[in-house]
């Protein structure tokens, strides 16, 4: 019989990438919590309607890559392809658009699009989430940069990225700089994708993410945004970017960064490496303004960012910054009398923080042995004559040194 493999586009996560994986998760909620965000959970799928509405129908998730479906109800459910727009339902459906904004809100979890599967990304992935809701202030904007600035140094892989800062301007800019850019694709509109056709209909700021290569020839010659900018929007880049400078984060300016989602405006960021190909971003967000309100809520300003969990554990796997798995102490009975104290022993030393091990069966060579296979540092041995004695045999497996320990210190000694 064939061996069942994962659904395309998935993966398993086991030892070494379980261990990079949960650091990602363990290490931004940490972070995150210095900078007051607190962590909440929404379900795994949504009602359709959070994400078409959400993240509007020009965007490439919504078009092309949603898992949706109808459930038994009759219900187009649909698996979530980001966290955002769920989050953003979740503040408007559980009351609190009105009372102690802003909120700072921490989200880790899977999400789901059906995409190419390529280096670092999968149908099925993972996400770390940020968002700062009900905050119009560009203070907001440089703190949640500088929060995730903060979680890729704390996980040695800072030095391999570099964050790339745009504006997108108000409504007043981006009506605009819409009418420059539908001149400017509307001349070379034989030479454009389908794709970018569409988006030159429907909202043409998009093409500039285009990744066709025929499109990208042409935006590369397109306006950028800056003279389209009225002078709020420009005072309030300005801000981010005098802010950026007091968190001590570097940065540079691309012009070109729209994002794939139709819900930002103002400022939009991507942290980016050249470690991993051509999808190269590892976190990226900005301000949404309208997001809140698409969900039946008030105008409340918003601001966040995503980042793919397997993305940074690969680049934590590039840099050799895998954590160790935790090592053991092997506890040893030789005898049928010295299993009860060995479990007993086994148990104190879990209580004391100790990662205890006692092999099911064996003598005590083969118990050595599987002591050895785990690589425990540290075997403690008790037989008739320490039981005894009210002692045990502690070996250390590194240095193989073996010393008599009273039992009742064993914890306090491997702890």
């Amino acid at each position: 019989m064939t061996a069942l493999q994962p659904v395309r586009g998935t993966r398993d996560f086991i030892g070494d990438d379980f261990r990079r994986m949960h650091h990602v998760a363990t290490t931004a909620r940490r972070i995150s919590a210095l900078y007051g965000f607190e962590e909440w959970a929404t379900p795994i799928f949504e009602d359709t309607r959070v994400f078409s509405r959400g993240l509007g129908d020009t965007s490439d998730v919504v078009s092309k890559e949603m898992y949706s479906f109808e459930d038994r109800g009759g219900d187009s459910v649909t698996l979530r392809p980001e966290a955002t727009a769920g989050l953003c339902r979740a503040l408007v459906s559980n009351g609190l658009t009105q009372t102690n904004l802003p909120r700072k809100i921490f989200y880790t979890g899977p999400m789901f699009r059906y995409e190419r599967p390529q280096k670092g990304r999968y149908r099925q992935f993972h996400q770390i989430d940020i968002e700062v809701m009900g905050a119009a202030e560009p203070l907001a904007d440089a703190e949640v940069i500088a929060c995730g600035w903060h979680i890729l140094q704390d996980l040695g892989i800072g030095d391999g990225t570099i964050l790339e800062v745009n504006t997108l301007g108000d409504a007043a800019s981006r009506d605009a700089y819409r009418a420059a850019l539908v001149a400017y694709f509307t001349a070379h509109k034989e030479s454009l994708s389908q794709d970018s056709l569409v988006r030159l209909e429907k909202n043409p700021q998009r093409i500039l993410d285009s990744k066709d290569e025929g499109d990208r020839a042409i935006v590369a010659g397109a306006p950028t945004i800056d003279p389209y900018l009225t002078p709020d929007a420009a005072a309030f880049y300005a801000s981010v970017e005098k802010h950026l400078q007091r968190f001590g984060v570097p940065f540079r300016r691309n012009a070109r960064i729209v994002r794939g989602l139709d819900y930002y405006s103002h400022t939009a960021f991507e942290f980016v490496t050249d470690r991993l190909g051509a999808q190269g971003t590892v976190m990226g967000g900005g301000r949404y303004n309208g997001l809140v309100e698409e969900m039946g809520g008030p105008p409340t300003p918003c601001v966040g960012w995503a980042a793919g969990m397997e993305r940074l554990s690969l680049l934590l796997e590039d840099g050799g910054l895998t954590p160790p798995a935790p090592r053991a102490v092997a506890v040893i009975p030789v005898g049928d009398a010295a299993e009860g104290p060995a479990l007993d022993l086994m148990q104190a030393l879990r209580r004391a923080g100790v990662v205890a091990e006692l092999a099911y069966r064996g003598n005590l060579k083969r118990r050595m042995e599987r002591a050895n296979r785990i690589g425990a540092r540290a075997a403690v041995i008790l037989g008739d004559e320490e039981l005894a004695a009210g002692v045990a045999q502690l070996r250390d497996l590194d240095a193989g040194t073996q010393e008599k320990v009273p039992l009742a210190e064993v914890p306090a000694r491997l702890s």
